[in-house]
């Protein structure tokens, strides 16, 4: 039996996960994720600023007390989006390995889709149809086009809730003039993806983690995001029902929401029109939300590959 601790460096959130591997299984000992905002301030010019570098090192200096508490000594760490693209994304990872003696592995858009594959066909039942992925961040937004058993396409975008909220949220709530704007570049953007769905023809819209575990909380209050049981059918109508209550709210009642975390309360809307524009412009069936994303990806990559060595 061994231990291994998994940590996420996502763009909007660090989080970390221990597991046990018993009989090739993973047992989860321990999860926690902590809100970083490494985006805010800085994104769009393509640099971490000061107070979100030192948030991104605090939470890491938190994690190594945790995995030191658990005595685990096999660790992977991905670091996505925002460490990608920053100017002093190096400078922030040569900070962490001094001060923690984590070693991050910054990982490209391709692989981070690929690590999402992973997690979700482990967590889900795709009946044998055929299936867009689509990972909501808040620096990147990845689309997987697969079955159970094989990828057919996939591409991350630059386009993850941070990154636009900065471009096109400027109202409170959100105005049509945003939403309008928002569409207009969606559609611009996303040409390849769109083109891809004619080939492949998806049926089932899978959403991984994060956002989509917020709107199934808000579809149902007694809603959480499980290790143990990570698929949950979403209804298209009340994912409808709930998309225009975001829509129409303003930040103060999304605060006060209890079913909204803190770290998705800016970042929802974008989230919300993104899935909105997917969800419109595809005839999908049905939907379901994956509580593995890319931390599960990982481990139960590690799992496969130590039992091929």
């Amino acid at each position: 039996m061994s231990s291994i601790a998994i940590f996420d460096l996502g763009t909007n959130t660090f989080q970390l996960l221990i597991a046990k591997i018993i009989d090739n299984a993973p047992v989860l000992v321990f999860e926690e994720s902590i809100a970083v905002k490494l985006g805010e301030g800085g994104i769009e010019k393509g640099y971490i600023s000061e107070a979100a570098f030192d948030r991104g090192l605090s939470a890491l200096k938190q994690f190594k007390k945790l995995i030191d508490q658990y005595q685990v000594k096999l660790f992977r760490a991905a670091a996505t989006s925002a460490l990608r693209t920053a100017s002093n994304g190096t400078e922030f990872l040569e900070k962490i390995i001094s001060e923690t003696g984590i070693i991050p592995e910054i990982i490209s858009g391709e692989r981070e889709a690929e690590l999402i594959y992973i997690a979700v066909s482990t967590a889900i039942s795709m009946d044998d149809k055929k299936c867009l992925i689509i990972d909501l961040g808040g620096g990147s937004v990845e689309f997987i086009i697969c079955d159970q058993e094989e990828v057919f396409w996939k591409r991350s975008y630059d386009i993850g809730a941070a990154r636009l909220m900065e471009q096109f949220h400027h109202s409170d709530p959100i105005s049509e003039a945003d939403i309008n704007e928002l569409n207009l570049y969606l559609e611009s953007t996303l040409l390849e993806l769109k083109n891809q769905v004619k080939i492949h023809k998806p049926e089932l819209l899978i959403g991984s983690a994060g956002a989509f575990e917020t709107f199934a909380a808000l579809i149902n209050p007694q809603f959480k995001a499980s290790f143990e049981n990570p698929e949950t059918k979403i209804e298209l109508r009340d994912f409808a029902r709930v998309s225009e209550l975001i829509l129409k709210s303003s930040n103060a009642e999304r605060s006060s929401n209890a079913a909204i975390i803190p770290v998705r309360v800016d970042m929802i809307v974008m989230s919300t029109l993104v899935t909105k524009y997917v969800l419109n412009q595809f005839a999908f069936k049905a939907l379901k939300l994956s509580t593995y994303s890319l931390k599960e990806g990982l481990l139960f990559e590690f799992i496969k590959n130590r039992n091929s060595n």
